[in-house]
């Protein structure tokens, strides 16, 4: 074999075994190592996102904020605002326990963007109440047992506010139609019902 041929032939096991080396090592890399270096990957990509001014009213309060694109309301809500009142569930859109008011109409909190709401005006449930007068909607709820855990009621309450408001409070049957997207886990359904049935009955401003 001529010198070349040997050299080129050692310098490819050199690789190999360089190759092999490292891959074996990575594979007894502690947990703790790999996760550190996920991270601080994660930390490199988020800097990536530049934030964006945000204008908007929460419960009648002004606020000039910036955020990243991908924040969503609920996380702005919760982690920015500290009104932990809407409720982080499924995080899907499919539970309605983050359900917040946007311009009068009923969002899920989850599955809106920050970014998207800017010059609107976000009612959540520290906005529903008058001081310390209840809105009607919050006292039938607790005249008529309408939660358990109480995991699910702020957003319960919310979508039940938006149902009458919307006049799809005419009967139990349309009651449940249109409440159908707030999941209760304890199973207070028909409570929920009597609750918006009365608020509805009694003409009280919602």
């Amino acid at each position: 074999m001529s010198e070349a041929a040997h050299n080129q032939a050692g310098d490819t096991r050199r690789d190999f075994l360089k190759k092999t080396s490292l891959a074996a090592a990575l594979s007894l890399a502690p947990a703790t190592i790999l996760k550190a270096a996920d991270q601080k990957m994660d930390e490199r990509f988020a800097e990536l996102f530049e934030k964006i001014p945000l204008n908007l009213k929460v419960n009648n309060k002004a606020y000039s904020l910036k955020v990243e694109p991908r924040v969503t309301l609920l996380d702005l809500l919760r982690e920015q605002l500290h009104l932990t009142g809407t409720k982080k569930g499924c995080d899907h859109g499919q539970c309605g326990a983050c359900t917040v008011h946007v311009d009068g109409q009923r969002v899920n909190s989850c599955f809106s963007l920050a970014v998207m709401n800017d010059g609107k005006s976000v009612t959540t449930i520290e906005g529903l109440a008058n001081g310390d007068d209840l809105h009607p909607m919050q006292a039938a709820f607790i005249k008529h047992d309408g939660f358990q855990c109480g995991y699910c009621t702020p957003g319960q309450i919310m979508s039940a506010v938006a149902c009458v408001r919307e006049g799809h409070a005419n009967s139990r049957e349309e009651i449940r139609e249109y409440m159908s997207g707030n999941i209760c886990r304890c199973g207070a359904y028909p409570n929920i019902v009597d609750a918006i049935q009365e608020v509805k009955e009694k003409g009280a401003k919602v």
